[in-house]
């Protein structure tokens, strides 16, 4: 299990417990792109968006569980696109 599923299933089982840093990292790595402005980064792929504050040491869950959704419709749309692939 890499590193990045890890901390997925982490921040799953523990959304009270995220910092800003570890959402960062997965949503660059995902490919989204980031704009910020004051204490707010938005972060942006395709028409996916999402808005989070910057908070220490933890940002707040409904932002976490916020981000949960969006990679749930992520993947949702990936699965599409690979089972779409498979029957052309």
């Amino acid at each position: 299990m890499s590193k990045k599923h890890k901390l997925l299933l982490r921040i799953r089982q523990n959304p009270k417990q995220v910092r800003f840093d570890e959402l960062d990292n997965i949503l660059y790595q995902l490919g989204f792109a980031k704009r910020q402005h004051g204490s707010h980064a938005t972060y942006t792929k395709g028409g996916l968006r999402i808005t989070i504050p910057y908070r220490q040491p933890f940002i707040l869950p409904i932002y976490v569980k916020e981000f949960l959704a969006l990679l749930d419709t992520l993947e949702d749309e990936i699965d599409t696109e690979g089972q779409d692939e498979r029957n052309n």
